[in-house]
């Protein structure tokens, strides 16, 4: 790919370039990172796929919530990001002033926040009923906020009022009704699809002055999905993501640290398989029809 802008950071997926008049060019690669180390080998499409799930629940739920998605079509793209390679994995978006927090909502317990639960009967410092089951449903959609952490540390579950600390009461419930509708609103749907979405996170940030949704939106790397017909409360299902490395690497006698182990072909086609899968069920499109 060629792509004559200036380069602002590199993330274990994405790359972001300077776009200029306050706009931003995300791509979308095909690296994939299991317990915050990233892989040496690649997942063919993985970032079309990212791309594609991400515009279509822009789309679906513009209704909503703004976001910051100005087109994914190359020709929009600024002079020196027109390469036809970009089509289908970048997203030219408004630069936005992002929140310090991550807005994660849950559904189901499942992940750190059943961790918690086992430990302390609460989560994310709030206490929750005795008896709850792994992978259980949550009485009600809950919004579960958590730090940014620098690249290479984990993010800290934190409660709501330290989420207040962070951004403002205003800011917070905001943030806090904005996540819950869309979790809710998209939930309903992959329900009707087969598919549960356990927790998801979202990232949000100001754009002349209104509370946008950025980067990326119920996507693989962002959420739990799982297949209706596989939950049973007290297991967890297979999900709709990179499942199939995180289960090898944990057959490994390995640190989680870097370097990481080579990862077998069968893995990354399953990952593969699996993306492709919750985009086409979600979506009601064919991937292969995605630029």
């Amino acid at each position: 790919m060629s792509i004559d802008l200036p380069h602002l950071y590199r993330g274990k997926v994405r790359d972001i370039y300077d776009g200029g008049d306050d706009t931003l060019l995300i791509v979308a690669s095909d690296r994939l990172s299991a317990f915050d180390v990233v892989m040496d080998e690649p997942v063919p499409n993985k970032g079309r796929l990212l791309t594609a799930i991400s515009t279509f629940w822009f789309d679906h739920l513009s209704d909503l919530a703004p976001n910051h998605l100005i087109s994914t079509d190359v020709a929009d793209f600024p002079e020196g990001a027109q390469d036809p390679a970009l089509a289908g994995r970048s997203m030219y978006v408004r630069k936005a002033e992002m929140l310090p927090v991550e807005c994660i909502v849950r559904g189901y317990i499942t992940g750190s926040a059943w961790k918690e639960y086992e430990q302390s009967g609460s989560m994310h410092g709030t206490d929750l009923p005795d008896g709850m089951l792994k992978s259980q449903q949550l009485p009600e959609p809950v919004f579960t906020p958590s730090t940014k952490a620098a690249d290479g540390l984990h993010d800290e579950n934190i409660t709501y009022e330290q989420a207040v600390d962070l951004i403002g009461s205003d800011l917070a419930e905001q943030a806090r009704e904005m996540t819950l509708s869309l979790y809710s609103a998209g939930a309903q749907w992959a329900a009707e699809r087969g598919i549960l979405i356990a927790d998801t996170k979202f990232e949000l940030g100001i754009v002349d002055g209104e509370l946008v949704v950025a980067d990326e939106m119920l996507t693989f790397d962002s959420s739990r999905f799982w297949p209706a017909d596989q939950w049973h409360p007290g297991s967890t299902p297979p999900s709709f993501d990179k499942q199939p490395v995180r289960d090898y690497l944990e057959t490994l006698d390995w640190d989680k640290t870097p370097p990481p182990p080579p990862i077998p072909d069968e893995a990354i086609a399953d990952t593969i398989a699996r993306y492709t899968e919750g985009y086409e069920k979600l979506s009601g499109k064919s991937f292969a029809d995605w630029p």
